[in-house]
């Protein structure tokens, strides 16, 4: 008789269980997908700014040194042709090895895409 008095509670039907199963597992799923774009779209912003703001010191930088070959060059337009041609050497190196620079940049953004 001790045993019946001992009633354990009752425990719902298995069907019941893995119904709470799925939908706990679909709202973690979509507070997981919620919290991944969150986290993207932060770091683009960010991103963004910081490409804002290298691009403003880069374009004073630049113009600094312009000014400061002028002073050099007693010429105005020779000093900012030089930093042209500067930036123009530059950018046609960066033309005839883009193939070699392109695996690593696209394996950072990946890297960051599924951290």
């Amino acid at each position: 008789m001790e045993e019946n008095d001992k009633k354990e509670p009752q425990q719902q039907p298995i069907t019941e269980q893995v119904k709470e199963y799925i939908e706990t597992y679909i709202k973690l799923a979509r507070l997981k997908a919620i919290e991944r774009g969150t986290s993207i779209f932060a770091g683009i912003i960010t991103d963004v700014f910081i490409i804002l703001g290298l691009s403003i010191a880069f374009l004073f930088a630049s113009l600094t040194l312009a000014f400061y070959l002028s002073d050099v060059f007693h010429s105005t337009w020779q000093a900012f042709g030089i930093v042209a041609l500067a930036y123009l050497i530059i950018i046609v190196i960066i033309m005839l090895t883009r193939k070699s620079m392109e695996r690593p940049i696209v394996n950072a953004l990946l890297k960051r895409l599924f951290k």
